[in-house]
């Protein structure tokens, strides 16, 4: 999949970008996990990723209207 160049929104031009995930001491690209999230019971806010697929999102931001337009494209 071509990631779009102009925002569908007002038609400006499209930057590529990331979200940051904060971690327990460390920062990350925020991914994209399929199914339902199962939530721990002992950890506030926490959930449990076990083995599903899981892929980084690239996000993109207009530079006329600042809309994000967030891509999770596996490969």
């Amino acid at each position: 999949m071509q990631l779009p160049t102009t925002c569908s929104d007002c038609g400006g031009a499209m930057s590529p970008g990331f979200l940051v995930d904060h971690g327990y001491g460390m920062e990350q690209v925020s991914t994209w996990q399929e199914g339902e999230p199962e939530k721990k019971w002992w950890a506030m806010g926490g959930i449990t990723q076990g083995d599903a697929t899981r892929i980084e999102v690239t996000t993109l931001r207009c530079d006329r209207c600042g809309a994000l337009k967030s891509y999770a494209v596996q490969g």
